[in-house]
């Protein structure tokens, strides 16, 4: 796999804003842009938010640019889903933009897209096909094209798209990029001109993991004016185990692959295996054959409820392969398409079965990277086949992180994808971290509980797979305040008792905290065997957290250890 790009310090909203009309003025590409906003209303904001910053305001985002898909709601930017005919202006700008502007980000202007958001391939569009940001005789992906080559060119440290067929993914793939596809509704899809409603996913580009998935961060949660919006549940994991186990296809499964792409993957996979991941070999056709229903079977028909009525009227900027596919979905009948929602729920229970021992399916982003003059030839076939591998995640309701792989032979980029159950995207962010060769994975679920464990759950001690098994993630190390005492009861496995005491009569205790969530705490809780119990724990730095004790009766006839300093130092001494 390709080292991480290093993430930029903090720019100075005002002279980023500058950078990046400079580049866009050297770069000279058009056809990225349907709406980009004046120079001195972008300068304007950008001051505004240097003296918020000053004034000692903390925005997490701030100063960073955004390029913002055509088919996604800025309040004073026309939205025109790459049709002219079709623009209207929003009163309001979408909740997942807001959210961004309210961390300090600041709207460089609306990007090019594949029209209605229906292509893979950054070309259907009368604005010009979008060119590709490294080699511009090739196409740049699409549907979110414009908002990859934004981030790709360096004008945009971040880039709004949509996938619901892999449009946040195959853009990424062809430009180095990492493209985050959350699970459907975690990022809000308010303000978004609808494909497929029920598959629509607001997603993000980034040149690094550590700034998409702070963006992604900033856009998730619950919006009530998205009736499919979703919020992490209880039982949300928090992290990837420590040796991750990846599913990858079967050789069959591979055979849309080109041989370059091919032989990148199986080089992503040999990386994967030197991260340390476990990699087994499953069979995914039946994903493969539901995700053909998303063009092929009647769910376009959900294309045509957005704007089919529309594009009837043949309005002069309709893209004609647009059009047709949008179109033809108009002869769907009612029993076709609730046979296929039937063979959506198998696919979906057979994707939960294959994938419960595994803690992520690692696949190629896409097929091969055709140029501008091979789709304009063949503009559905080759179209199909770059949904290959994206098309189902978001019919079978998965999330997916997609980042660099191994380059291809010819040292063209190529991209993997992390793809996980829904609301497993810590997890995917985690293993994306580690096949980058990060030192760390940043947060995209920052919430739950802490755990304080001082013995057999600690990182190497035999019971520390309870944790991982729930998806727990490692908080730091930690001590308790001088009023513990530890002991060494006679259990199998071996374990400490805490005991508490008196201020001064004990000693500071070392440790490990973990977060989880509510419903693994839970469950640790009530598998929790005698006679170990949960208490509160006052840590050294003042903060009180849940952590282990033990019963009276098991820790008054064990041997008092505290003057080993810790667990490991006890064990480490026997």
């Amino acid at each position: 796999m390709t080292t991480p790009q290093t993430a930029p310090a903090t720019p100075v909203p005002t002279a980023r804003v500058a950078a990046a009309y400079a580049r866009i003025a050297a770069a000279d590409r058009p056809e990225v842009w349907i709406t980009l906003r004046e120079f001195d209303d972008v300068h304007a904001e950008a001051a505004a938010i240097e003296q918020r910053l000053a004034d000692g305001a903390t925005l997490p985002l701030a100063g960073l640019l955004v390029a913002v898909k055509d088919n996604v709601d800025v309040a004073g930017l026309p939205t025109t889903a790459g049709c002219p005919e079709y623009a209207y202006s929003p009163a309001e700008t979408a909740s997942a933009i807001a959210r961004l502007v309210a961390a300090g980000a600041i709207v460089l202007g609306k990007t090019n897209l594949d029209q209605f958001a229906t292509g893979l391939v950054g070309t259907r569009s009368p604005h010009g096909a979008v060119r590709n940001a490294l080699h511009p005789e090739l196409i740049s992906g699409g549907s979110s094209s414009g908002s990859a080559v934004a981030v790709a060119l360096g004008i945009a440290d971040i880039g709004i798209g949509t996938d619901t067929a892999g449009s946040g993914r195959v853009p990424a793939a062809f430009h180095d990029l990492v493209g985050i596809k959350a699970t459907l509704g975690i990022i809000p899809a308010h303000g978004v001109v609808p494909a497929c409603a029920d598959y629509d996913a607001v997603t993000v580009f980034a040149a690094t993991l550590d700034l998409a998935t702070r963006a992604a961060a900033v856009m998730a949660g619950a919006e009530g004016r998205d009736p499919r919006s979703r919020s992490w549940p209880a039982d949300v994991r928090f992290a990837a185990p420590q040796v991750p186990r990846l599913a990858v296809p079967v050789p069959a499964n591979l055979d849309a692959l080109s041989p370059e792409y091919r032989d990148a993957f199986d080089r992503s996979v040999c990386a994967a295996l030197e991260a340390g991941c476990k990699i087994e070999a499953v069979d995914i056709a039946p994903l493969l054959e539901a995700a053909l229903l998303l063009y092929d079977g009647s769910i376009v028909a959900e294309r045509y409820a957005a704007v089919g009525a529309f594009l009837d009227t043949a309005p002069a900027g309709a893209d004609p392969t647009v059009a047709a596919i949008i179109s033809a979905a108009a002869a769907t009948t009612g029993p076709g398409f609730a046979a296929d929602l039937d063979t959506l729920a198998r696919a979906r229970a057979f994707a939960a079965e294959l994938l419960e021992p595994f803690d992520a399916l690692l696949l190629p982003t896409t097929t091969e990277h055709p140029s501008l003059a091979a789709v304009q030839a063949d503009p559905i076939g080759i179209n199909r086949r770059l949904g290959t591998f994206t098309n189902f995640c978001n019919l079978v309701d998965l999330a997916a992180v997609a980042i660099p792989g191994a380059a291809t032979a010819t040292g063209y980029p190529f991209g993997v994808m992390i793809v996980v159950p829904a609301f497993a995207d810590q997890v995917a962010v985690d293993i994306a971290a580690r096949l980058q060769n990060a030192d760390t994975a940043p947060l995209l679920v920052d919430r739950g509980i802490d755990l304080a464990v001082f013995g057999a759950h600690l990182r190497d001690q035999p019971l520390h797979w309870q944790l991982e098994e729930l998806g727990a993630r490692f908080a730091g190390a930690i001590r308790t305040t001088d009023a513990y005492r530890l002991t060494a009861m006679a259990t199998t496995p071996p374990k400490p008792g805490l005991v508490r005491t008196e201020p001064g009569a004990g000693a500071p205790i070392p440790g490990e905290l973990y977060r989880l969530s509510e419903a693994a705490l839970g469950r640790f809780l009530a598998a929790l065997p005698a006679p170990m119990a949960l208490t509160a724990i006052e840590l050294e730095d003042g903060r009180g957290v849940i952590g282990f004790t033990a019963t009276h009766d098991a820790t008054a006839t064990a041997a008092d250890i505290t003057e080993y300093g810790g667990w490991r130092a006890y064990l480490s001494a026997r």
